[in-house]
């Protein structure tokens, strides 16, 4: 049996490309949830900038964040652009990072890109899972919520919850709780989305934020409304 886990969605205050004020606002917000699983938006780590740079998962710069997960006994998932391969045929992927006080590994890979990120980013080959607490997470980025060939894919490695970072226009609100029923319903799983909130790159001069956490029942748990900064924090068990 799973033990209860404390899960937290959270949409921290970004300012593009600004990598060390942003890994400073995660750890501030790891701290602040304490909770066991942090989820944060697409790109949280540099902003929505299609150009933004590649964050590497050994760089000194993200110590404060390890140093927050370890102190809080968080496992983090945050979203930066890092490198794909390796080589001459390497190339820039919009990236998930799991972050924990033992150090930074690279979680998943957005599968799905939209129109104008193909054209600068790759798009991931293979679905991604992580254990915590005996709970297999499955792991998504925003348009990757609406694609039925990577959810089934995900939801084949045996999920127990689904979670996903997105950035969205503040109209599209019921285009995301609608993607996070049919998750839910489909897969019998609770759903967690971080939806990034306040101003960031890729012509987004404001986001919807929503972050929010739904169980398998429906219930809406714990949610945000559009304010940076926020965070909600809720239970499953």
């Amino acid at each position: 049996m799973k033990a209860p886990l404390r899960i937290a969605v959270a949409q921290p205050i970004t300012r593009l490309r600004d990598l060390a004020g942003n890994v400073a606002a995660h750890a501030s917000t790891v701290v602040a949830a304490a909770a066991r699983l942090v989820v944060f938006p697409e790109l949280s780590l540099t902003g929505y900038g299609y150009d933004a740079p590649v964050v590497d998962p050994r760089s000194p710069a993200l110590l404060p964040l390890v140093d927050a997960c370890g102190e809080a006994g968080t496992t983090a998932l945050v979203g930066a652009p890092i490198r794909v391969g390796s080589g001459e045929s390497s190339a820039r992927g919009i990236g998930v990072l799991e972050i924990d006080g033992e150090g930074v590994r690279p979680a998943y890979v957005k599968m799905h890109l939209g129109r104008k990120e193909a054209t600068r980013f790759v798009p991931g080959r293979s679905p991604s899972t992580l254990s915590i607490d005996g709970w297999r997470v499955g792991i998504g980025v925003c348009t990757d919520t609406k694609d039925s060939s990577h959810l089934a894919q995900t939801a084949a490695l045996g999920i127990d919850l689904y979670v996903a970072g997105h950035v969205r226009a503040p109209h599209e609100a019921s285009k995301v709780t609608s993607r996070a029923a049919r998750i839910r319903d489909r897969y019998a799983v609770p759903v967690a989305f971080a939806g990034f909130a306040g101003e960031t790159g890729g012509g987004y001069s404001t986001t919807l934020g929503g972050s929010a956490i739904w169980d398998v029942s429906g219930r809406l748990l714990a949610s945000c409304g559009s304010h940076p900064g926020d965070i909600a924090v809720a239970v499953l068990d």
